[in-house]
């Protein structure tokens, strides 16, 4: 069997593996008379299964967690492998992951709410909502003889467009040059996301696509403009009426116990975990990352955008919104191509390999199939732990996996989301 260390201790200890599991999601329950049917089909659930469960063995991953739903009821649900290193406990459809910048669809979704309520506007200045913004400035180069950083003031300001689309300015230092090199003269690698004042721009507003730390400020925006606190508002305005028991910033001991361990892949190759412990709660959460959440529940935030902002009744967005949403916001801009400056913590990322994607407010979206996978005009992103969606709306359905080590877009990680997709379409999509 494949082998991964305990960071506890320096013997290697085996995985153990299960088959899936029916999750106990009260709110999905309703999906086992569909479910039974395709199970009883030839291929269906029981060849994803196949799937999975050799990909982990034979890539060596400690975990990994699987759903595919349509916009009624769950198709697929899959879990193998463990929640940590020595407990030998499975994971399930109900373990808790770290979701990171899968949290940006949501806190994307907070801000379009507003907007339609008229308490935040796409294209006004985002200063006029947090001043702080006024006073941005962007990086025009380095002093060649002291390579300090010359910075000068924006030409224009930022909007929450720029905002939910990466085209602020705003960057990583994982991948973006000059804000790497920014970072490291300043002595800022790797700092919150949100500073006073803010981290400068590596472009002028409008002008590049590039992955960073907008959502983030998208979120205050989200505060100050409902007087909400970021957990609150999602709670009562989303997590809470679509049923997301379990998605939250606050990790409690009773979740903890579900709560999938990271690991981190070493030089030579073996995965390493991390030490175990309840995470503290963040003093500021943030709409960039953050959120806890389950693969059954980020399912039921998916067949919302499926439904047109709509599920079980419930309307979260108005079906004009999610059109905007769905369509392309960049124009003639690429997206989702990423170049690493920090390895340790993500490969190079490439999304969808000689194509040009786009991006909406809030995803990903591919311009032409995958192969053998997503259909053109899918909408999608991932979380910097290996936990990856994507939403289907030309053939009614959504998919996520979730892995939980790095770096991000490890090659094995992006071998078992292709081989998983390639899958799904094979064995479950045109069963819908």
């Amino acid at each position: 069997m494949a082998l991964y260390r305990d960071s506890s201790a320096d013997s290697p200890i085996t995985r153990s593996q299960i088959t899936r599991r029916q999750f106990g999601h009260l709110a999905l329950t309703a999906a086992g008379a569909g479910f039974a049917k395709l199970d009883a089909a030839s291929g269906g659930p029981r060849a994803i299964d196949e799937t999975l469960r050799v990909g982990l063995q034979r890539r060596g991953l400690p975990a990994v967690v699987a759903m595919v739903a349509n916009g009624r009821s769950i198709l697929y649900s899959g879990a193998f492998g463990t929640r940590d290193a020595t407990s030998n406990l499975p994971v399930g459809v109900n373990s808790m992951f770290s979701i990171a910048s899968m949290t940006k669809a949501i806190t994307t979704t907070a801000a379009l709410q507003l907007v339609e309520q008229g308490k935040l506007k796409l294209d006004e200045p985002a200063a006029r909502v947090l001043p702080e913004l006024g006073k941005l400035q962007v990086i025009a180069g380095f002093d060649a003889s002291t390579g300090e950083p010359v910075l000068r003031p924006l030409a224009r300001p930022v909007t929450l467009r720029h905002l939910l689309t990466h085209t602020s300015g705003f960057a990583y230092d994982t991948w973006n040059e000059t804000m790497f090199r920014y970072a490291q003269k300043t002595g800022t690698l790797g700092a919150s996301a949100i500073t006073d004042p803010p981290s400068p721009l590596v472009f002028e507003p409008g002008t590049a696509w590039q992955y960073g730390t907008s959502l983030d400020w998208t979120s205050r925006m989200v505060e100050v403009a409902s007087g909400k606190a970021l957990e609150q508002y999602f709670q009562d305005n989303i997590l809470k009426p679509l049923g997301m028991i379990d998605t939250t910033f606050f990790m409690t001991p009773e979740r903890f116990d579900r709560l999938v361990s990271v690991y981190e892949r070493q030089p030579d190759g073996m995965m390493r975990q991390r030490p175990r412990a309840l995470p503290e709660p963040p003093a500021m959460p943030t709409g960039g990352g953050g959120l806890y959440c389950t693969a059954s529940d980020y399912v039921r935030f998916m067949q919302m955008i499926l439904g047109k902002g709509s599920l079980n009744g419930v309307r979260i967005l108005k079906p004009d919104t999610v059109a905007q949403m769905s369509r392309n916001q960049i124009g003639s801009l690429s997206a989702g191509k990423l170049k690493t400056f920090r390895p340790d913590r993500s490969a190079d990322v490439d999304m969808h390999p000689g194509a040009q994607d786009k991006w909406g407010l809030g995803f990903l979206i591919n311009t032409v199939a995958y192969d053998g996978g997503r259909s053109p005009g899918s909408l999608a992103w991932a979380g910097l732990n290996n936990t990856f969606y994507w939403i289907d709306p030309r053939r009614g359905l959504a998919a996520v996996i979730m892995m939980q080590f790095l770096p991000f877009v490890d090659k094995e990680a992006v071998g078992m989301l292709g081989d998983f997709e390639r899958s799904v379409y094979t064995n479950v999509a045109g069963r819908t």
